[in-house]
């Protein structure tokens, strides 16, 4: 607000309602009230403006370092909220408990212009230093509130709109706020519902970071909602306290503050011991018990889990693979014929475009073949890039589901709260957002086809007993709906994780394992394979409709001697670039990446390739192609990694990602590493 007469004019509001005068507009009690504090309490004057103190780097260091697992735990879901609200004209922002802001998300050319008011990482935005405004007046309420232009205290901020929520730890005490702040013209309310759902968000993650070591217990009035966004949560220890509690766990149990509940039995919350809990949780194969409340009043379904450090309690009971139980959707059965030669070798002749000589290769594509005729669940491993997805879909076209539609879902790619609402639906208005005539889930679409579930070993434990009830059961219900629908698919999965192992380290559910792993198939890296030169050719091929410029020796020599960290999906990207640039002519060393012709290079693992990462940004990123919110992306993305001195496994622990995931957001960014030139970014 430029005006001087609009600035008096803002003002002369402000006191006239703290006076309790006549008012030009009405104003909401909170706004009243915060006003009030503001002129009474901190000798504020709405005319004279100032800009909020900011704290010096060394004090914002300490800050942010103390709440380091605050950060980290609100990260992904702010990164998350801006792209879902997709405005270049708003910040995410989150404060701590005394108003300072400790990490933002927003557009570069918004965060400039803000900036110059005071809203800045560092800035303190409580009451007593920037009037009434989202952040501060949050932390004052301790409750959701909506401050829209003209009820900013300052005239200087009446241009804006913020929606703030609180965020409680795990002691019921205020751990900071999490804002949005727009240039909107309107309030929009679902953005106060979009931040309200990812607060909640934030608040389990911080009981699964501060309680690793406890039981966690997950439970709901509907079994729908067990695990979900909307489920109670309690972290017990292993002396039966509670330790900590979600506020869907405090409200569904009556109680008003964690401080009423915690340190109590579990025996007074449920009428059922821990012990019990979790033996009948194990015997279920964690699917929703039935338990009543401790008074027997209410009834509620669980899921009760044990620390995921391998203490007490920490190993589920052993579950006979699908070839020795039987039945399940995707189970392995023996009722059906065995096909006779001819079938399995037509098969086989539908399926060639996978195999050029590799024994390996061969091997893998003979046995699968034939199991997929049975229906057996199949898991793919292989590192990054190998071709997993294509090699599934080549396993669908032979499949009795060939007639139905192949559904790929990368696990890795999905955000954890879209997960679920992708996997298996929702009804018509099931939540705030939801499209109104609702959506059917992957599982749904897979119907009669098949399922392909990439980079299977991220999802998260919680849908993971969804999933297995799923398959055991064959029916899906989606998200707030009362109904179950039958399903019948070709499950496929595939990671390039061990999943045994993450079995071993409670990273992945034990008798989900077996359900998957009906047969277990391994494609070998690229730089293990025999039969580099004809794949070679047929990618040339495929990439120009048969008509493939002819190799010099001296590029055949440079390809076939490279060890191709990104498999497959890597040389298809150099094919791509060097048909374009030779223009007809014979490819050349000149056609390719310099990384490519800088003499032959030691053939090392997919593994090895990764950790040889080091802080060096290609000179040639082009990012002129990328919009606002991809450029503030690019440029958080590029803090963490010079923050983390270019240690991507420690910026994808902090991020809340896979390793994968964070490859493939730099890849899309512009952001490579000097090692290959081209970060993985999934199976081609």
């Amino acid at each position: 607000m430029s005006s001087l007469a609009e600035i008096h004019a803002h003002a002369r509001q402000v006191l006239n309602v703290v006076n309790h005068q006549l008012a030009l507009h009405p104003t909401s009690d909170s706004v009243t009230q915060s006003w009030t504090r503001c002129v009474n309490e901190f000798h504020l004057d709405p005319s004279r403006f100032v800009v909020p103190p900011v704290l010096t780097e060394r004090e914002l260091a300490a800050r942010r370092e103390a709440l380091s697992d605050l950060i980290a735990c609100s990260k992904l879901e702010m990164t998350t909220l801006y792209q879902q609200l997709a405005d270049p004209e708003l910040a995410v922002v989150l404060v701590d408990a005394e108003g300072v802001i400790v990490h933002q998300v927003a557009s570069v050319p918004f965060a400039e212009t803000v900036a110059a008011d005071g809203f800045r990482i560092g800035a303190v935005w409580s009451e007593r230093e920037a009037g009434t405004n989202g952040m501060g007046t949050c932390l004052a309420e301790r409750d959701c509130i909506a401050v829209r232009q003209h009820e900013h205290f300052y005239p200087r901020y009446t241009s804006l709109t913020c929606s703030a929520a609180p965020i409680f730890d795990d002691r019921g005490e205020i751990a900071g706020v999490l804002d949005v702040t727009s240039r909107s013209k309107l309030l929009q309310q679902h953005s106060l519902v979009l931040v309200g759902m990812s607060r909640q968000m934030i608040e389990n993650r911080l009981i699964d970071a501060r309680y690793r070591h406890a039981n966690m217990i997950h439970f709901h009035s509907r079994p729908e909602f067990v695990g979900t966004l909307h489920g109670g949560k309690l972290a017990v220890g292993d002396d039966s306290t509670v330790l900590a509690a979600n506020r869907s766990a405090l409200f569904q149990l009556g109680f008003r503050s964690l401080a009423e509940l915690r340190g109590k039995r579990i025996e007074e919350a449920f009428n059922a011991s821990l012990e019990d809990m979790i033996a009948r949780s194990i015997r279920g194969s964690f699917h929703p018990v039935t338990v009543y409340s401790a008074n027997a009043s209410n009834r509620f379904f669980l899921v009760a889990q044990t620390p995921q450090n391998g203490t007490k309690h920490a190993n589920p009971i052993v579950v006979a693979p699908p070839a020795a139980r039987g039945g399940g959707a995707g189970a392995a059965t023996t009722t059906a014929a065995t096909p006779d030669r001819r079938e399995t070798r037509g098969r086989l002749d539908r399926i060639a475009h996978l195999e050029f000589g590799d024994p390996r290769m061969a091997s893998q594509i003979q046995l699968a073949a034939r199991v997929i005729q049975r229906k057996i669940p199949i898991v793919l491993r292989g590192p990054t890039g190998t071709g997993k997805e294509v090699f599934a879909q080549a396993l669908h076209g032979i499949s009795p589901n060939s007639g139905g539609t192949f559904v790929p879902v990368n696990c890795a790619s999905l955000p954890e709260n879209l997960i679920e609402s992708e996997l298996f639906g929702y009804r018509a208005g099931a939540f705030t957002g939801a499209q109104r005539e609702g959506r059917r889930g992957k599982i749904l679409q897979a119907n009669n086809g098949t399922l392909f579930l990439d980079e299977i070993g991220d999802m998260p434990l919680a849908l993971q007993a969804r999933l297995l009830r799923v398959i055991e059961e064959r029916e899906v219900t989606p998200l707030g709906a009362e109904t179950t629908t039958k399903v019948d698919f070709q499950l496929i999965s595939a990671s390039h994780r061990n999943l045994l192992e993450l079995v071993q380290g409670g990273l992945f559910r034990e008798d989900l394992y077996y359900r998957l792993k009906g047969i277990e198939l391994t494609l070998p890296p690229l730089a293990e394979r025999a039969d580099k030169l004809p794949l070679i050719q047929h990618l040339l091929d495929s990439e120009t409709g048969g008509d493939p410029p002819d190799l010099t020796d001296e590029a055949t020599h440079a390809l076939l001697n490279y060890a191709w960290p990104g498999n497959i999906r890597q040389l298809r990207h150099v094919l791509q670039m060097a048909i374009a640039l030779c223009d007809g002519e014979p490819i050349r060393c000149s056609h390719l990446p310099p990384e490519i012709t800088q003499g032959a290079q030691p053939t090392v693992t997919t593994a090895t390739a990764m950790h040889a990462e080091t802080p060096h940004l290609a000179d040639d990123a082009d990012i002129s192609a990328l919009n606002a919110i991809q450029l503030n992306e690019r440029t958080t993305v590029l803090g963490l990694l010079d923050e983390h001195r270019w240690n991507v496994s420690n910026v994808a622990k902090v991020l809340g990602i896979s390793r994968n995931t964070l490859y493939r957001k730099m890849h899309r960014l512009h952001i490579r590493l000097s090692h290959d030139g081209l970060a993985p970014d999934g199976d081609a």
